[in-house]
């Protein structure tokens, strides 16, 4: 039974998460196409809607395809409540997880991951913190950038 299952399942599951990645790097890519300043800029509009709602949907729904069913309890905090949310380890996959319960926050993350195929467009449109490990000033520059949207005052989206 168990062989049988893996059999159906396992094929099932792949095509789903194939499909489901897919449509986050297309609504990704027609949130950012042609938005001005490629990272300097917050996406506003539309544009912000689209990746706080669409790509919120699409992760959670990534998720529970893989079999994970994460429920909230209590409020999350709101962007003029907590410009930052602080999430540990921040190492895995889990922070996806915590990324699309709070509606697509800027993240931190390593300047090399950008370039990857599909996820690199998808993490473009959280616009995130990106962080060069070749760059010696890379930790003021990202300290100061951290700084500079968590007092933006809502301009930006929280920073997990």
């Amino acid at each position: 039974q168990t062989v049988l299952q893996g059999i159906i399942l396992l094929p099932l599951r792949a095509i789903c998460i194939t499909v489901l990645l897919l449509l986050a790097w297309l609504f990704a890519s027609i949130a950012t196409f042609r938005h001005p300043g490629k990272g300097s800029v917050p996406l506003k509009g539309w544009r912000r809607r689209m990746i706080q709602t669409t790509l919120s949907w699409l992760t959670r729904t990534l998720f529970f395809v893989m079999g994970f069913q994460v429920t909230v309890k209590g409020k999350v905090a709101s962007l003029l409540e907590a410009p930052i949310f602080v999430a540990a380890p921040h190492s895995s996959f889990y922070d996806a997880i915590i990324s699309a319960l709070t509606g697509m926050p800027s993240i931190v993350s390593r300047a090399e991951n950008l370039s990857v195929p599909v996820f690199g467009t998808i993490l473009s449109s959280l616009q995130p913190v990106a962080v060069s490990r070749q760059d010696p000033d890379s930790r003021k520059n990202t300290v100061t950038e951290i700084t500079k949207r968590a007092l933006s005052r809502g301009q930006w989206p929280q920073v997990i």
